[in-house]
């Protein structure tokens, strides 16, 4: 007996709806707190404030997920899809808070949101500069990145009691073990929910071993409404090249997801409603980041995480992902809740991390496959990854380069913004991709292969 399908326009009981959403809260939680916590963490925040970009991150998260589902006008999908931060915003968080404040961060966050709606009515041409080769290419270097900061992570951070120490890596690669354990053997919820459960076990060892404060959740309030503008809005042109090239891709993404969502959710994958719904989702992810600079939270995109659970569930329905929203946003207005988690130790977080990126790197590798691995796209490949893991890993050469150029005559500001653009590894090595990806003629892989025999 064939199991009932219930389509995205099917009206739930609201019991049912919420039920089904606490499916999707979990299976996306993790991918919304990590990237507040690897932020607050790298930039040396109090507890405090890094609780409070968590909670910003659940509440605009759940906003969001609201917009795009619900549609407004021309806004949003109309499908079941949730939205949470994007880990390609992570590393220029994290280079540009380190360079100015958080105010600067949301000001560049705000500054770029307008490439989503820029790409919602530029489908076609988006496409034809960013292919899958491309776009792989750029996910690739995103996890490849954010890798070393997981592990850094785990050792904790220079200076700090215990850096570097066996307790530390333990607890770390406890994470890593159970996580494992759970990709390797466990099924259905076990296997879906390995890094958040990874992350539970982690911290009840190191609540054991006393390695956990919770004075910050104590002195937490049980409620509290969002501060917008908490930090001010600060611009930098310096930095906006690398958050321009992190926004297209993101919005790239947001088309991949939405067409995965539109097919598991047995919705047309072509034709006019189809490129309306992508448009409304490019459209309600632009409006979203606005939104979310303001309320001091990471940009927006849309998840994927959730097309599995529309898979295993048989449900759709729109009403899910309204209540999935609203949860969300409620968990946003709960201090403790984001104390909580805030207080995670960073080698445990760290263990998580560490494979969730190596994971992101790999599923860029495959994207990056997809078109076939012919001798033109591998060159592009070894080019684009050589360029973007080479600059990442040597900015005291950037620097002697940027003295060098102001030598030559080179204006100040033009100088540290080519350092800027060129310490983040992803801008170069996308931006090398794509410019490769067009001036490189397609090859006849018939002849290539011919002229070798």
């Amino acid at each position: 007996m064939s199991r009932r399908f219930y389509s995205v326009e099917e009206k739930l009981s609201w019991w049912l709806a919420l039920s089904l959403g606490v499916q999707h809260l979990l299976g996306m939680f993790v991918g919304i707190v990590t990237p507040p916590l690897i932020v607050g963490a790298q930039l040396g925040l109090p507890a405090r404030e890094t609780a409070y970009l968590v909670s910003m991150s659940l509440f605009t998260s759940g906003l969001t997920t609201l917009l795009q589902v619900h549609k407004l006008g021309p806004l949003g999908s109309g499908l079941l899809s949730v939205t949470g931060p994007s880990f390609a915003f992570v590393p220029l968080a994290i280079s540009t808070g380190a360079g100015g404040d958080l105010g600067m961060v949301f000001g560049l966050a705000l500054a770029g949101a307008w490439v989503p709606l820029l790409v919602a009515y530029g489908l076609k041409a988006a496409r034809r500069l960013f292919p899958p080769l491309v776009t792989g290419i750029a996910i690739t270097l995103i996890g490849v990145t954010l890798i070393g900061v997981g592990f850094s992570q785990i050792s904790g951070f220079p200076g700090t009691p215990g850096f570097g120490s066996p307790a530390n890596f333990g607890l770390g690669f406890l994470v890593v073990a159970f996580i494992v354990a759970g990709q390797a053997w466990g099924k259905g919820w076990l296997r879906n929910t390995s890094i958040a459960l990874g992350l539970l076990v982690g911290t009840l060892v190191a609540v054991a071993c006393g390695r956990v404060d919770f004075t910050p959740v104590a002195e937490a309030q049980p409620f509290e409404l969002p501060h917008p503008l908490r930090y001010g809005l600060h611009f930098n042109p310096v930095y906006l090249i690398p958050w321009l090239v992190a926004y297209l891709l993101v919005a790239l993404e947001c088309i991949g997801d939405l067409t995965a969502t539109s097919g598991v959710s047995r919705e047309p994958v072509e034709g006019p409603l189809f490129e309306s719904r992508l448009r409304g989702g490019l459209l309600a992810d632009g409006v979203g980041c606005v939104f979310c600079s303001l309320f001091c939270a990471l940009p927006k995109t849309t998840f994927a995480q959730n097309n599995g659970i529309i898979a295993l569930t048989g449900v759709a329905s729109r009403r899910v992902g309204i209540a999935t929203g609203l949860m969300l946003a409620v968990c946003g207005l709960l201090p403790q809740l984001a104390a909580l988690i805030s207080v995670i130790p960073k080698p445990v977080l760290g263990g998580a991390t560490f494979l969730m990126f190596s994971t992101v790197a790999a599923a860029g590798l495959q994207i990056a496959g997809r078109g076939g691995l012919s001798g033109r796209n591998q060159f592009i490949l070894a080019c684009s990854l050589g360029l973007g893991i080479g600059v990442q890993g040597a900015p005291a050469a950037l620097e002697a380069l940027r003295e060098g150029l102001l030598q030559m005559g080179i204006p100040e500001g033009l100088g540290q913004a080519l350092k800027v653009l060129m310490e983040s590894g992803m801008a170069m090595g996308t931006l090398a991709a794509a410019l490769l990806n067009l001036i490189l003629p397609e090859a006849d892989e018939e002849n290539e292969i011919g002229s070798h025999e």
